[in-house]
């Protein structure tokens, strides 16, 4: 965002998308086999688990290049919904980012159990959220509307996998994207927008 000339007009809203939504959670402490994420992953794309092991370490070599370290030996299955929720919680307290940020590296760095919710209050902890209110909110489920509402709008803009962009609700960007190409379509909707204020 720093190359932006008008990043502190910038709202970045993490919207709630499960790539798996009938999956079951393994919870903390569970048996969790390394070559379970490509299993899964060749399973999902109809490929073979070579072919999917291929394709982790290309993720892999590509988040190393940005200084990350993901390690998908370590990542545990988990339902999302509640980390979804948790999410929900942190934009009202501002702390989206650092939820997001939170929930990211615990799953694809640390293999956290992102499905077990004294994990999750533990992250959201991390990320500066009070634990009680964490705890209140998944048991009673508080934002599980915020999160199917996500879900409709998702469905209703043909977004059908993640990442998935979307500039100023009128431009889509698909897939992980290289910074310039992110930049570009930031530049065009302000240009743009300029226009429409003009006019």
């Amino acid at each position: 965002m720093g190359r932006f000339p008008q990043a502190a007009e910038v709202d970045v809203v993490w919207k709630s998308f499960q790539l798996d939504p009938q999956a079951q959670s393994t919870l903390a402490g569970e048996r969790h086999r390394p070559d379970e994420y490509a299993e899964r992953l060749a399973a999902k794309y109809a490929t073979s688990v070579g072919s999917a092991q291929r394709m982790i370490g290309s993720m892999t070599a590509t988040a190393a290049a940005d200084g990350l370290e993901f390690r998908f030996d370590r990542a545990v299955r988990a339902n999302t919904f509640d980390a979804h929720q948790v999410l929900h919680l942190a934009r009202l307290h501002g702390r989206q980012d650092e939820m997001k940020e939170r929930l990211l590296r615990g799953y694809l760095s640390e293999g956290l159990a992102m499905g077990d919710r004294e994990v999750l209050v533990d992250l959201a902890s991390a990320a500066g959220l009070p634990a009680a209110e964490v705890r209140t909110a998944l048991v009673q489920q508080t934002f599980a509307p915020e999160v199917l509402r996500d879900e409709a709008e998702a469905r209703a803009l043909g977004i059908t996998a993640v990442p998935f962009f979307v500039v100023d609700r009128t431009y889509g960007v698909a897939g992980a994207q290289p910074a310039d190409a992110l930049l570009g379509v930031l530049e065009q909707a302000q240009q743009n927008r300029g226009r429409w204020w003009a006019s």
